[in-house]
């Protein structure tokens, strides 16, 4: 099942993608030309599932499979009526060679560490996980107080890991599994859109792996802003080859939806990344954009009246607002001061020097060598600002103000204007990775005019591959290293609400000892339940309403209710003794265990496992 639900995630998105690839005229590249399609159909993916969650069609993966079947059919009916051979013309290119080893050893970093502990980190994923299971089981993304993530929070991201839960029995595997393979697939998409933001291949592999071995991109941390940010390089990419096809803004349009309806603090940020690439390339060109805005526009339109509508008209604005963390209990939203769990003012060592020990949802540093290269870049552009200014070269403008814009966003600590600046290191990583870019370029560039007065052009070559692996090396040495170490061998935390390791331990034990989506009943939290691959009915009223009077009733009644609802298990843990009392809670698990209606499976100090005849 769980290969399964990787062929089908390839399905839908290479199929979705070659559908909205029939539009345009694509690459010639034969990889160019499929890999971006995944990104074309990973940003439709939830774009088409809001649509049908609005005119209320299931969310069911067999739709999905469906609807990715149908371009496939067209272009294989086109080919047999011209009575065509299936074939492809692949052309090895190096360096896209060379960026698909990247995303090898990016996806294998991301799931060794996903998968080197049993259970899910931190306090979000099992909110993810939560929402992610009500998804895959009711087939919609409407739903009140289910989950931290679901409404009025915008759900792409639990969208897409639900429909792809639905073809398997594990919510934990999916989460785990997924997160890191989009994670790491932002590489690919990256590459891509540096090389056609560039204009340049060499400059864009350069560009790309500054961005895999910068600590400050991304880990494998489960949450909505892996797909938002990965989706930045795939809409920027569509905006991009408008130049070239203006039905292009189409597909940029429809990945934009996602972009804006996948998380709240990452969506605006990328409003605000579109806004400076806009003004930056109105101002060199000296013309006005209008398909670029049309994409833009039109992605904003239906992503209001597909999500923000519908849960202003349900929650009103303050409503939502505050469940995207705009504003307090009053109601008085202060949409220029946004502050992020995270948040602390950072000195210049934190920016230098990668460390091995880091946070984990938004790792700080950058490194030493890819600190230099940085500020090499960057003057470099400035300093030749002329340059800048022509028609051609706006990304030049473009990278400069991305990386000021970002640097500000990483330190708005300091200041009133923020937006969860903590969350930004993700964002300047970005502008860092091409300023990286254009630096090794240049020094590259440098060392062959240096070198040019010998004779031997050999001789030219090695020097200039010396240069080139003292460059890599000093940049895995001073980032990647430490890159590695945090998304790997770190030790991450289960999460703030547990009250032991022993209560960990004992829903690890559920996780591999109890039948996958076994009915288990639990008095206080259904997320460990639900995220260690169980079953409870999370968003029942009964379920809930039970949970809060179910302690104080009697075994027999217990019983009763739990053979009644068909639940198979119970858990009495340490969140049942904080919330109810020690003696209370020891109280009521001699009953269970004297009244031979319940049968003890596991016990530790931190949680007991009761099976229920």
């Amino acid at each position: 099942m769980l290969a399964l639900s990787i062929i089908l995630f390839f399905l839908y998105c290479w199929g979705i993608g070659l559908g909205l690839g029939l539009l345009v005229k694509e690459s010639e590249d034969f990889l160019e030309r499929n890999l971006m399609r995944l990104g074309f159909g990973l940003g439709a993916i939830p774009a088409i599932g809001l649509l049908f969650n609005l005119i209320r069609i299931p969310i069911d993966w067999k739709i999905f499979f469906f609807v990715s079947l149908i371009p496939i059919s067209i272009v294989a009916i086109r080919f047999l009526g011209k009575g065509k051979k299936f074939g492809f013309k692949f052309n090895a290119n190096l360096y896209a060679m060379i960026m698909l080893v990247l995303f090898l050893v990016s996806f294998y970093m991301y799931s060794k560490g996903a998968f080197a502990y049993p259970y899910l980190e931190d306090d979000d994923s099992w909110s993810h996980a939560i929402g992610v299971k009500y998804v895959s089981v009711e087939k919609t993304v409407f739903g009140k107080d289910v989950s931290a993530y679901l409404e009025p929070y915008p759900p792409a991201y639990e969208l897409l890991l639900g429909v792809l839960h639905q073809t398997n029995d594990s919510v934990y595997w999916t989460l785990k599994f997924f997160n890191a393979l989009i994670v790491s697939l932002s590489i690919i998409f990256f590459y891509y859109f540096a090389k056609i933001f560039t204009r340049s291949p060499k400059k864009a592999l350069f560009s790309t792996f500054a961005l895999f071995a910068v600590p400050a991109f991304l880990s494998h941390f489960i949450w909505a802003l892996a797909l938002t940010v990965t989706l930045y390089f795939v809409s920027f990419y569509a905006v991009e080859k408008i130049k070239e096809d203006r039905r292009w803004s189409i597909i940029a349009a429809v990945v934009m939806v996602t972009t804006l309806t996948s998380s709240p603090t990452h969506s605006a940020y990328f409003g605000l990344f579109f806004a400076i690439y806009f003004l930056s390339r109105v101002i060199i060109e000296r013309r006005i954009l209008i398909y670029e805005f049309l994409a833009a526009f039109s992605a904003l339109a239906f992503s209001f009246i597909l999500w923000w509508l519908p849960m202003i008209i349900k929650y009103g604005v303050t409503g939502v607002l505050q469940s995207v963390g705009i504003g307090g209990p009053r109601g008085n939203p202060n949409v220029f001061s946004i502050a992020g769990t995270g948040d602390r003012i950072y000195t210049l060592s934190d920016f230098i020097f990668a460390k091995e020990f880091n946070m984990i949802n938004n790792p700080i540093g950058i490194g030493i060598v890819l600190s230099v290269l940085t500020i090499v870049g960057f003057l470099f552009l400035i300093f030749n600002y002329r340059k800048m200014l022509k028609k051609e070269n706006y990304h030049y403008l473009t990278i400069v103000l991305w990386f000021l814009f970002a640097f500000y966003a990483v330190n708005a600590a300091r200041f009133y204007i923020k937006l969860s600046p903590f969350r930004a290191w993700m964002l300047l990583a970005i502008p860092v990775s091409l300023l990286s870019g254009e630096a090794i370029n240049l020094i590259n560039d440098l060392t062959n005019s240096i070198t040019n007065f010998i004779k031997s052009t050999r001789i030219v070559k090695v020097i200039s591959v010396i240069v080139l692996i003292l460059i890599v090396y000093g940049i895995i040495m001073t980032s990647f290293v430490q890159k590695y170490a945090v998304n790997t061998t770190a030790s991450w935390p289960p999460g703030a609400f547990w009250t032991s390791l022993e209560e960990v331990k004992g829903y690890a034990w559920i996780k591999d000892n109890l039948p996958k989506n076994s009915r288990v009943f639990t008095f206080v939290n259904n997320g460990p339940v639900i995220g260690m691959d169980m079953y409870t009915c999370h968003w029942c009223i009964e379920v809930r309403d039970y949970q809060r009077t179910g302690f104080n009733e009697t075994i027999e009644q217990n019983y009763g209710w739990l053979k009644q609802e068909k639940y198979s298990y119970i858990t009495i843990d340490g969140q049942t003794v904080r919330k109810f009392g020690i003696n209370e809670t020891n109280s009521k698990i001699q009953k269970f265990i004297n009244s031979n209606k319940f049968k003890l499976l596991f016990s530790n100090n931190g949680i007991i496992v009761l099976e229920i005849f």
